[in-house]
This record gives C-alpha cells, structure tokens and sequence, in this order.
C-alpha cells in the first residue's frame, strides 16, 4: 500500500460555529449538513501509524465521538484563541491511566494561554487515573514526530502569534494546514510551494480584517499551485451550494467529517 497521510476535518467553522445562535440567515436555518460546522479542527493519521489532533476547540468532544476517535498520540496547537484550546480538558480521556501523558506542542504564547486556562492539569499535582496529564514543549522551530517533520509557518492573525503547520513525509509528501490567517509573509509562502494539499482559512465573501477571504485564498492557492487545496474555517456567509460552484477545479470547500488522503505520487 502507498504511504498516505489520513486528514479528517473535525469541524470547519469559524468561532461561533453554524448555525450561530439568534441566526436566522439561510445557512444557518439550511437543511444540507455541509453548512453545518463545528469548530475549526483536524485529525491527522500519519503513514507510520501514529496521529495527532491540530486544535482543540470546545466541540472536540462531539467531534471524537462522531468520528470514532479514542486514541491521539499528541497534539498540536495553531494559536490561542478560544475556539481552538477550550475543548482542552476533554484530553483527559487520552491520559486515562495514572502514568500517561500526552505530548502538547505549542508557540511559547499559547502554551502559557494554556496553563494559564488550566492550571490544574500543568502543576503536576493531579496525576490521578482519568485526569489530564499534559507534556508540553514549544514550538520553536521544525520538528518531528515519527518520521513526518512538522514546521511551523508564522502567519498574521489578530494579535497573538499564529502559526500553520507544515507536515512533510519522506513517502508521503508534504501538505500545509492554516485555518486562521489575514496575511502570509513571503517566507512561510515559500515553504508551502507546490504541496500535494494546502488547507487554507476562507472565511467568507466579502474582506474580514482577520481573516483570508474567498477571493484573497484563491489567489494564495494559485500563486502556491498545490495539487488540491480545501478551504475551512467559514461563517455562516459561506453558502456551500452557492460559494462550491465558483471555485478553480483543484479548489474545494471542505465540511465536517470529510476524510482526505494525501501521498507523494
């Protein structure tokens, strides 16, 4: 069998998810389950048998049980806004046993959001069966787990520092997931030339001062010419049947629980 990245979107909404609360808009009261999105999240199978989560956003618990998953052997974070860390104590099903940990990998600044957030499970007090026993390091530079190089590629997002992520296996080929970013700098843009996916923000139609937008990510996406490219990360301006038709052929809009595999050809 080929070696094969596994990526499942977890969910591809944006903050507030669709159906946002008190919305009433026609995506929000839509009938067709890919304009139904949790929080923004992957599940990433690597060739070598191991995966990970990328973003723990408060849906994560629904999102697991949903997709089946009951094992992650680390996970990793983009940045630290709310709808990518609050789901972080439902890790605690995957440190179960008294001496388990599991592997946190973060910029300097989010995992301070963290143990800030949840001190509880960094001061080394509750190490009892069925809490959450968290290792973390930082991110500071490329890095492997396995034999995939994971690298982080700093983009702008808000105020606090966000990264994407780079995964780059030796049988698998390479593909990047950035769900939150406004602005590319030329040195992260250069890394994701020519990947097998690109996973990119899209938020909506119209420009957002945070994020990317439909137009501003297809532009990306043709400068970087990856074999296939998925949006994520949408409000509830994005219309699936309406925004899906518009798009190059190599371009989709992915929706929660779409499986994708990935390898060098």
């Amino acid at each position: 069998m080929a070696a094969e990245f596994e990526i499942t979107f977890l969910g591809t909404g944006t903050s507030i998810g669709v159906p946002v609360i008190g919305c009433d808009c026609a995506v929000c009261t839509s009938g067709d389950p890919k304009n139904q999105r949790s929080r923004c999240s992957i599940y990433v199978k690597s060739p070598d048998g191991l995966a990970w989560l990328v973003d723990t956003g408060p849906d994560l618990r629904t999102q697991c049980l949903r997709e089946g998953i009951s094992h992650t052997d680390a996970v990793l974070y983009t940045h630290e806004h709310t709808d990518h860390i609050m789901g972080f104590d439902d890790l605690r099903r995957f440190t179960v046993g008294a001496d388990a940990e599991l592997p946190i990998y973060a910029n300097a600044s989010c995992l301070r959001r963290l143990e800030a957030a949840f001190q509880y499970a960094f001061d080394g007090e509750n190490r009892y069966v069925g809490y959450l026993k968290p290792k973390p390091h930082v991110i500071s530079g490329p890095f492997h787990l396995g034999e995939t190089e994971i690298t982080p590629l700093p983009v702008q997002h808000g105020k606090v520092d966000t990264i994407g992520l780079l995964f780059t296996h030796p049988e698998a080929g390479r593909f990047a997931y950035v769900p939150d970013a406004k602005t590319i700098p030329a040195e992260s843009l250069d890394l994701m030339r020519d990947l097998d996916l690109l996973i990119l923000d899209a938020l909506q139609p119209r420009e957002h001062p945070t994020h990317l937008s439909v137009a501003e990510s297809v532009e990306i996406a043709k400068d970087l010419n990856a074999r296939q490219t998925w949006f994520t990360h949408f409000s509830c301006r994005m219309d699936y049947r309406d925004v899906g038709p518009t798009l190059p052929e190599n371009v989709g809009l992915a929706w929660d629980g779409l499986k994708l595999n990935v390898g060098d050809e």
